[in-house]
Parts: C-alpha cells; structure tokens; sequence
C-alpha cells in the first residue's frame, strides 16, 4: 500500500500515546499519508478506465504548428524536483469518469457537443461523435479547439497520450462505510474497498521511476501522484522492463487526494431525472419572479389562472364580471380581494428581502 517507516512513525507522533482505551479516526492516517508524499511524488496523468479520444482535425492543428510537447514540473510547489516532457498525440486517453453521454448544469467535464480544457495543453476539447459498441462506448470522435477567441472552459482533464503504458491500478478505499464499525460490520463493509482497473494507462514519464530493478520487497518502493486520482506506489507483481517496455506494471494507491466519503453512484438516467427536477424547480423560481412584478391592480389581468374570466374591474382591479357579463357576488369579490392582498404581501416581502 506504501505506508512507509516515515509515514507511519509521524503519525504516531501526531495522536501521542495513551493507556486509556481509544479510536482514532484513518483519515488521521491518510491525512499523514498525504502530507509526506505530497512533496516526494512525481506527477503524472493516467486515464484508470481509459476512454480512446480520437482527433479528427489533427491536420488543421499540426498546420497551425502548434505545440505538441509540453514540460511538466514533477513537483508543482519544488522546482528543483526536476520535470518531465508530455507529447500531445492524434490519438490519446482520457478516464471514463470525465465524459457522460448526458449533460446537466452540474457536470463540468466532456459530454457531446460540449468541450472542455485540456490540462498543460491549453486548448479545448469539443465532443463530436461517440463511437458505441452495443450500449458500450468505443471511442470518442473530438476536435481540438486552439483559436484564440475560443471560450475560457469550466473545467480541464486530465489526458494519456497514444505511447501510455499499459498498466494495472489497484485503488484500495476504507474497509468499512462507517467510521466506526458496530456489531453489524458486515452490513458495513464497503463494496468498493478495492476496486481493479486492468486496463489503466499512465503517461510513458514514468517509466524509469517503476522499472522493476527498482522493486524491493525490504524497502519503500516508488510512488507517484496520479493527478486528480491519488497517490500510488509500485507493487512487487510489477516485472516491467523500462528498456523494452515489456513486463507488468502493477500501482497500489495508497490514499487518494482528499477524504472520500461514501456515497451512492447514480446512472445517467438517475442524473437526468435529477437535472430535470433542478430545471423545473429554476422554471418555477422564474415564474413567481415574474409574477412578483405584476402590479396589484393588474393581477386578476395577466396571472394565467384568472386569464379570460373577468370581463369588469373596479378601481383597485378587483373583478366585478365574469367573461360572459354576470355580475359577481360580493362574497366572491371579498375572496378575490383577499386573494389580491396576499399578493400584495408577498411583493413587499421580495423588496423586504433585497434590501
């Protein structure tokens, strides 16, 4: 997992020692993690359940001679960490999880006819095609945006270009779902404490940090950061060979970035159903805004319950006929002033609230 000497004796440094019976939280623990790889461990993208990405205006942006290779510091807060080069391919990876083939106002990354930033390299990436294979997703068919007018993105992802190395990423996550298990722990257990993406692809930079003459089972071996992932180390299955490119290539991770609370995953369909609830819900906020500027003597006028009923009104607005000409009954008259007067009401409490 790589929970090294230097990791496991600051925190036990941290939470001190005591004869009295305690718990302590394993966020503490992962929190240590962190703070102690955080400076130690190059970056590099990698795509955990990759997504092929395939650029069908390549030709355009190679004639604009654009800048495919980019230098990537190892350490974003140590300059003399040293860095590494990324090179923007026709073909690249990006992670399953940052593209949904339905979009919604709260989902920041890929979806079709939707484009986002890529990270390092600056442009935008616009969807525009997905490639099914059954109800699975193949490829996805995107064209790379570098005009200088282009549109400042919402957010950027993360990418693996085409010569990525194939690997396998164990992602481990608490044992339990509580933060304290009870007597029911096997109601408790999470489902998802380790999760195994065979198929993960992580840029070729490191390479010569998870060669497997580096792999020892007495010492801490290696750890990089996957970014916006976690923090993975080498696992002793690893047999990659860094000069031929062959052999396994094994990551355990060890924490992930920040603390992961356990939540359910919805479907596409599920977070449709939520947008269209949300876009309800801004409908309705606009139609009593709108129905807030209406003036008193107006109301029994322009509200669409009471649109066409009345043919008569008396100075304050108050409807005296109906469409056909009867006239109305002063207990329905006193029913509509009230109905008026709440609305006046409601008016001075929206300015009440502006000011």
């Amino acid at each position: 997992r790589g929970y090294t000497a230097e990791i496991l004796n600051s925190f036990c440094n941290d939470i001190g020692a005591t004869r009295a019976m305690n718990v302590v939280e394993i966020e503490k623990l992962h929190q240590t993690a962190r703070l102690v790889l955080s400076p130690k461990s190059q970056r590099c993208m990698a795509a955990l359940d990759p997504v092929l990405v395939e650029i069908i205006n390549w030709d355009d942006v190679v004639a604009a001679r654009y800048n495919h290779t980019y230098e990537v510091q190892n350490s974003p807060t140590d300059a003399s960490y040293g860095s590494h080069e990324v090179t923007f391919t026709k073909k690249i990876y990006i992670d399953k999880s940052d593209f949904r083939m339905v979009d919604s106002s709260q989902y920041y990354g890929l979806a079709p006819k939707k484009e986002v930033g890529l990270k390092y390299h600056g442009g935008n990436l616009f969807c525009e095609e997905v490639v099914m294979n059954g109800k699975q997703i193949s490829s996805l068919k995107c064209k790379v945006n570098i005009s200088e007018d282009r549109k400042k993105p919402k957010s950027y992802i993360t990418w693996v270009p085409e010569n990525g190395i194939k690997c396998e990423a164990r992602v481990y996550d608490n044992l339990f779902t509580v933060p304290e298990p009870t007597d029911l722990w096997e109601e408790e257990l999470n489902p998802k404490s380790e999760v195994l993406h065979l198929n993960a692809i992580v840029d070729p930079s490191v390479a010569s940090l998870c060669d497997k003459k580096h792999v020892d089972e007495w010492t801490s071996n290696n750890a990089v950061q996957f970014e916006r992932n976690g923090y993975f180390v080498v696992d002793l299955d690893t047999t990659f060979d860094s000069t031929t490119g062959e052999g396994k290539l094994v990551f355990n991770r060890t924490v992930s970035l920040k603390e992961e609370v356990f939540k359910k995953e919805i479907t596409d369909e599920e977070a449709a159903q939520i947008e269209a609830r949300r876009e309800k819900d801004r409908q309705a906020k606009k139609a009593k805004e709108e129905r807030l500027k209406i003036d008193p003597k107006d109301f029994f006028r322009l509200v669409p319950e009471h649109d066409g009923k009345y043919s008569s009104y008396n100075e304050k607005g108050i409807p005296t006929h109906t469409a056909d000409g009867k006239e109305l009954t002063k207990s329905a008259m006193k029913k509509l002033e009230k109905e008026q007067l709440k609305h006046i009401k409601q008016i001075k409490k929206a300015e009440a609230a502006k000011k």
